[in-house]
């Protein structure tokens, strides 16, 4: 039998309902309402959306057919490049105790690729439409992410690692207090004696690093202590974090708070650069506890992510809005624990 000139090339890969929506002009809810609940359309809609599939040869996925009816017991979880704000290493535990938690409930978390960008939301619908994932969690949540209101949209259950930092509050999500835990590293300071403490951070714009800088400009305040001319700004990169703390050294600080343990290492090395000792000369204090943090010499005194607590009130959070699809959003903050090491006694030691 010929081929229809409107169908797809043969190596062009099996035929989505994403790619029947397009051609027919609708949404993919439209196209799943005309394969399970014809009844809803208009006669009209539905005859488009039946000629498209037929023109295009689409046969939906099993797990399609049964969109909102069975279960797939999969959580979906993009995976995205590494941004301001999180580490590598962060992210595994993390990942690591979510899908702990997913399991021990009875569900499996599938991994995909999750660039920024509208690029990104290309994945969730291809879960969506091919593999029936129950709902999403969503981490990297950045200003301008368009996730959240996409899922919104179309009903689709999901909770973030992260609250969204501009905008509409949309869904459920997780959140580590950043501004809590760089405050604690500003009381442990002064409870050193320390008083030029400074802050060496990302750009501003990042919620993640905003939210972090506003804990140690919070205290700071709280104890009368100076904050002008005691914050600089870098990158997650080593060389531009030790560029940023040299400033702060010339300016006379005896302790910085770093927003990342990366920063931190920054100004481990900008220290001896100047052939000063680390927690002698300077007083550090990282955040996220990475694997770096216990292996510098001396020990690096940081703000640990509860990532466990996390993971578990992630799945809790998706699991209650599967069951309750209707009920008002929920939004955990959860605080982070200041580990203390050697990087931080009080000034002159």
């Amino acid at each position: 039998m010929p081929r229809s000139p409107n169908s797809p090339s043969p190596k062009a890969g099996p035929v989505t309902l994403a790619m029947v929506a397009r051609r027919a002009g609708v949404s993919p809810q439209t196209v799943s309402n005309a394969l399970n609940s014809p009844d809803l359309l208009r006669p009209e809609t539905l005859e488009r959306v039946r000629r498209t599939i037929e023109e295009m040869g689409y046969r939906p996925h099993r797990a399609a057919q049964t969109l909102r009816t069975r279960s797939s017991k999969l959580i979906g979880y993009g995976i995205r490049p590494t941004a301001p704000g999180t580490s590598a290493p962060v992210m595994d535990r993390f990942l690591h105790a979510l899908s702990q938690t997913a399991d021990e409930a009875g569900y499996r978390v599938l991994l995909f690729a999750s660039p920024p960008g509208t690029a990104g939301l290309d994945g969730y619908e291809e879960l969506l439409d091919l593999h029936h994932v129950d709902g999403f969690v969503l981490s990297g949540t950045e200003r301008g992410d368009q996730r959240q209101a996409w899922l919104e949209k179309r009903g689709v259950p999901f909770v973030g690692f992260g609250r969204m930092w501009s905008g509409r509050q949309i869904g459920d999500w997780v959140d580590v207090d950043g501004a809590s835990g760089t405050d604690a590293a500003v009381e442990h300071l002064v409870g050193q004696g320390h008083r030029r403490i400074a802050f060496l951070g990302w750009p501003r714009g990042s919620g993640v690093g905003d939210d972090r800088a506003e804990g140690w400009q919070r205290a700071m305040r709280r104890h009368g202590l100076p904050v002008r001319g005691r914050r600089a700004q870098s990158v997650d990169d080593l060389s531009s974090a030790r560029a940023a703390a040299g400033p702060l050294l010339d300016a006379g600080a005896t302790a910085v708070v770093a927003a990342s343990d990366m920063l931190a290492l920054g100004c481990y090395h900008a220290l001896r650069e100047r052939s000063a000792v680390p927690g002698r000369d300077l007083a550090v204090v990282g955040f996220d506890d990475s694997p770096t943090a216990s292996l510098l010499s001396p020990g690096l005194s940081t703000v640990a992510q509860p990532l466990e607590a996390v993971g578990r009130e992630c799945v809790r959070l998706l699991l209650a809005r599967m069951s309750e699809p209707g009920a008002p959003p929920e939004r955990v903050l959860l605080e982070p624990s200041l580990v203390v090491r050697d990087s931080t006694p009080a000034p002159g030691h």
